[in-house]
């Protein structure tokens, strides 16, 4: 840490320029003697995507901000605060600890937190800034959670892992056993040291093969913001050995959209042609793959196995997504495309379709924007259509 950064001349200086374009203020070059340019562009930029981030931290007086990318890396508050719900008890540990977002959230609900992060700069970053935000039951250790958890007596209520999704020779990975710490290889060690463990993975793995890979999981939580698959969670309980709850959740700014299913649920559920409303299904619900589920569930029919858009003649008011009313539906012909569209802007999406919705937009010159949604999909006679629809708000 550059303490220098934290003096009083300076942390106006950054507040002064947070709208400032980065580029034309690194040029002017810095006007403090022990704080370089790079650095305060780095608080900067890393205060500016902590604004809607990580409010707790944008509003909080002298707060030190690491490099970007931890900011970038590191869990929304209003994600952090998610998962905090799905664990309790009187102690938890964080073995891969970042930025501390999750510790703070935890910090909440067990009376100590212990945040182990390798990263020795990172870690008396955290350190320091919960003291600014009067946080008193964390306590961060600068080393790797793992190696602690070996040389530590003490059992924990929970144990919490984010591990890295970068590795040094396969570059992005998409395998929980390619990610560091190797969670599947250390996992009866990790059972030793607590009876729950709580996984956050990118939305990037696949929720099959890591229930493969994994022993004892109990639930899985997948979790969207505004439509944007942000988190998967996965609960290990020790010798939990039944099938598996998943659960989605569609953060809003208004409103939580849940949806939840077993893996061994039975389902029943009838395709048809489009009828009066179609339904789209939130993100979260098309990750978690239970695309028949909310069928059976909503009581809503499948336009195709593979399109995943439902329909009914009657509304479905609690649908997990968004809703439309059906305006008209046509075979769709590329020939005939312009003279069926009459509109000059609307907005385009695919499912099951063979063309890209850039695709779409050159061949017909539609704009996007308007209150007119066309879905470009195919129908359980496997024939191309095009469906005219106005959204329910």
């Amino acid at each position: 840490m550059n303490k220098n950064i934290l003096h009083t001349e300076v942390q106006s200086y950054i507040n002064d320029n947070l709208k400032v374009n980065i580029e034309q203020f690194i040029f002017k070059g810095s006007p403090f003697k022990d704080v370089s340019v790079q650095e305060l562009a780095n608080q900067i930029i890393a205060k500016q995507k902590s604004e809607k981030k990580l409010p707790t931290w944008f509003h909080t007086k002298n707060i030190y901000y690491p490099p970007k990318l931890s900011i970038e890396q590191t869990s929304s508050e209003v994600t952090a605060e998610y998962k905090s719900k799905l664990v309790n008890g009187s102690s938890i540990i964080d073995i891969t600890g970042g930025f501390g977002v999750d510790c703070y959230a935890f910090s909440k609900r067990f009376k100590k937190v212990v945040h182990c992060e390798i990263n020795k700069e990172l870690s008396e970053t955290v350190s320091y800034n919960y003291e600014q935000i009067n946080i008193s039951n964390i306590k961060s250790v600068a080393t790797d959670g793992l190696e602690y958890l070996k040389t530590t007596s003490e059992k924990f209520d929970c144990i919490y892992i984010d591990p890295s999704r970068r590795s040094d020779t396969k570059g992005k990975v998409f395998l929980l056993s390619d990610c560091l710490p190797n969670v599947p290889e250390n996992l009866d060690f990790l059972f030793e040291k607590s009876n729950t463990i709580l996984i956050k993975n990118s939305p990037i793995l696949d929720i099959t093969s890591t229930i493969n890979e994994l022993k004892c999981v109990n639930e899985i939580h997948v979790v969207a913001v505004n439509n944007e698959v942000k988190e998967l969670l996965f609960l290990l309980k020790k010798n939990i050995k039944q099938s598996v709850e998943i659960k989605t959740c569609n953060i809003l700014k208004n409103s939580i959209q849940h949806f939840s299913f077993n893996t061994k649920d039975s389902f029943n559920f009838d395709y048809s042609l489009p009828l009066k409303y179609l339904y789209e299904p939130n993100a979260a619900i098309l990750k978690s793959g239970g695309f028949n589920q909310v069928a059976n569930q909503q009581k809503v029919n499948k336009l195709h196995q593979h399109s995943h858009l439902y329909t009914s003649e009657n509304l479905a008011e609690d649908f997990p997504g968004r809703i439309f009313e059906i305006n008209n539906v046509f075979t769709y012909n590329k020939k005939k495309i312009k003279k069926q569209i009459t509109e000059t802007k609307a907005n385009v999406t695919t499912r099951n379709f063979p063309k890209t919705v850039a695709q779409i937009r050159k061949e017909t010159k539609l704009k996007d924007g308007g209150s007119t949604y066309l879905f470009f999909t195919t129908n359980l006679n496997n024939e191309l259509i095009v469906v005219n629809c106005t959204k329910i708000d």
